[in-house]
C-alpha cells in the first residue's frame, strides 16, 4: 500500500459519499479548510481529492476512462441493451444482468453489474471505476444476501476480502496478509498507516465512523458529529454516549438539520452541546433578474406548460432535454417565448444555468442533470408544483404550489420579475431553507 500524503489536523469521515457527505466535504473546502476527507465505502466514482480506505490499498488504477454500458463483457450472442437509466444483458428472452450507471445518469457509464440466476436471484454483483476496471466483485447466496466482497488491483490480483458473515476482512499488504477481525480495526488500521490517528475526526453518521472514533486513543476530546438526519421521539443511543459526557472524543454535535435541532430541544437537549450549523454552499452566480426560466425534462408531461408560457409573454422559457424530444414538445417551439434544447450538450446546459434566472421544477418523471442542486447554486429563483418537485432540500415549502393552483404559481412569477427586491427577498427564504451557511462560521469551528 502506497502512503496517503497527510498533514492535515481534521480527517472528514464518511461512511458512504451521500448527498450530505458531499454538502460538509464541500464545506469545508469553500471555507478554506484543512482537511482530509475520507470514505470508508469505495464506490468506483468518487470525486478526486477524496480518500476511500478500501480503495487506497489498490494501486494500478489512475488512467483509463469510464466503461460504457454495452462494454461489459457478456457472453457470445447475449444481447446488451440499455437506455437513459439503465441497461440489461440478455439470452435470448432471459435476463441475465442488470447495468446501473454512475451519476450522471444519462452518460451510460458502468458502476455496477448484477449477474442473475435462473431465479431472477442476483448472485454475483461486479463493480466498476470511474477508470473502466473492475475493481471489485461481491457475492451472493441463493437468498441474495451478500456473502464476500473482493476488491482488486489493477491487474486483477486480489487485494482485499471481506466476509459480510463473519465480518472480518483480509488484506494483502505487499510481503503480509493481515487479517481485521471487524471493519473497525480496518479503518483504525488505515488512520494509523497514514498518520491519521491523532487527528480529529469530523464525521456524520452515528453507525462505524462514530464507532472508529469512540474506540481511538483519547489523545484529545475534539472530534465532532455533523448530524444529518431526523429524530423520533427518542434521542439515539449512540448519540445520548456524547451528551451525557461518555464518549471519549467527541464533545460537540453540530445539527444541520432545522427540524433535528428543533426536535433535540424539545426532548429536552441540553442546547450548550448542540449547536444549529448549515453548509457553505458554492455558488455560482448572483441572481441578475433577468426574465429566463430553464426547465429541464426527459419528458413531455410538464405540468401547464402551455399555460405558463402563455400566461409569461415576458418570461423565455428554455426547455433542455438529454434525449429527443417528442412531437408534443417540440410543438412548444412555436411560441415565440420558447427555446428547446433536445438532446442538450454539456456545456450548453452548463451555459443556461448562467443565463437564466428561474428554474420551474415542473416535469413529472424524474430529474436529470441535478437541476434543482445546480439551479440552487446559481441562484435561481425555484418554482414547484407538489407533483413535480424533485429535491425539497433546496425548495421552501411556501415555493410548492399545489397542481391545481397555478394562478398563484403564475402571479408570485409575475411579481418577481416586476420587483427586483422581491427577487432578492426570494433567494434569501431559499438560501435559510436549505440552511446556507457563511465561511466564517466554519473557519471558527
Amino acid at each position: 500500500m502506497e502512503k496517503v500524503s497527510s498533514v492535515k489536523d481534521i480527517v472528514l469521515l464518511f461512511e458512504k459519499y451521500s448527498t450530505e457527505s458531499r454538502n460538509l466535504h464541500k464545506s469545508f473546502v469553500v471555507a478554506g479548510k484543512s482537511y482530509t476527507a475520507v470514505v470508508i465505502e469505495e464506490d468506483g466514482f468518487l470525486e478526486d481529492g477524496v480518500i476511500s480506505v478500501f480503495g487506497s490499498f489498490l494501486g494500478g488504477m489512475t488512467e483509463g476512462k469510464p466503461r460504457y454500458f454495452n462494454q461489459v463483457v457478456a457472453p457470445k450472442f447475449w444481447e446488451i441493451s440499455g437506455n437513459n437509466t439503465s441497461g440489461k444483458i440478455h439470452n435470448l428472452n432471459h435476463e441475465r444482468a442488470r447495468i446501473f450507471y454512475a451519476e450522471p445518469k444519462h452518460k451510460r457509464f458502468v458502476k455496477d453489474v448484477d449477474w442473475l440466476d435462473d431465479k431472477g436471484v442476483v448472485r454475483v454483483s461486479d463493480h466498476y471505476n470511474k477508470y473502466g476496471y473492475l475493481y471489485a466483485k461481491t457475492m451472493f447466496n441463493g437468498k441474495g444476501q451478500k456473502v464476500t466482497k473482493t476488491y482488486y488491483d489493477g491487474d486483477g490480483k486480489e487485494v482485499v476480502v471481506r466476509n459480510y458473515v463473519t465480518g472480518d476482512i483480509i488484506l494483502n499488504d505487499g510481503p503480509k496478509i493481515r487479517f481485521f477481525k471487524n471493519i473497525q480495526k480496518f479503518v483504525e488500521f488505515f488512520l494509523e498507516k497514514n498518520d491519521m490517528i491523532n487527528s480529529r475526526i469530523f464525521y456524520n453518521t452515528l453507525a462505524m465512523p462514530f464507532s472508529v472514533s469512540h474506540h481511538l486513543p483519547s489523545v484529545h476530546k475534539e472530534d465532532m458529529l455533523f448530524w444529518n438526519e431526523p429524530i423520533g421521539n427518542e434521542v439515539p443511543g449512540n448519540m445520548q454516549l456524547i451528551l451525557h459526557g461518555n464518549s471519549p472524543r467527541t464533545e460537540k454535535i453540530m445539527v444541520q438539520r432545522r427540524d433535528a435541532y428543533e426536535k433535540l430541544i424539545e426532548l429536552g437537549v441540553d442546547s450548550s452541546k448542540i449547536e444549529k450549523l448549515g453548509y457553505c454552499y458554492d455558488f455560482q452566480k448572483e441572481n441578475t433578474y433577468k426574465k429566463q426560466a430553464l426547465i429541464c425534462t426527459n419528458s413531455d408531461n410538464i405540468a401547464h406548460c402551455a399555460k405558463l408560457i402563455e400566461a409569461l409573454p415576458d418570461m423565455h422559457f428554455h426547455i433542455a432535454a438529454i434525449t429527443e424530444m417528442s412531437s408534443k414538445l417540440m410543438a412548444m417551439g412555436s411560441y415565440d417565448n420558447v427555446t428547446l434544447y433536445p438532446g442538450i450538450k454539456a456545456s450548453r446546459v452548463k451555459d443556461l444555468f448562467k443565463r437564466c434566472d428561474y428554474y420551474f421544477d415542473i416535469n413529472y418523471g424524474s430529474e436529470i442533470l441535478s437541476a434543482v442542486w445546480t439551479a440552487f447554486l446559481h441562484n435561481h429563483a425555484i418554482f414547484a408544483f407538489d407533483e413535480t418537485v424533485h429535491n425539497q432540500m433546496y425548495i421552501p415549502k411556501e415555493h410548492i404550489y399545489a397542481v391545481g393552483d397555478v394562478d398563484k404559481f403564475i402571479n408570485n412569477v409575475k411579481m418577481l420579475m416586476s420587483d427586483k427586491a422581491k427577487v432578492g427577498e426570494y433567494i434569501e427564504v431559499q438560501k435559510a431553507y436549505a440552511m446556507s451557511e457563511s465561511v466564517n462560521k466554519y473557519q471558527n469551528i
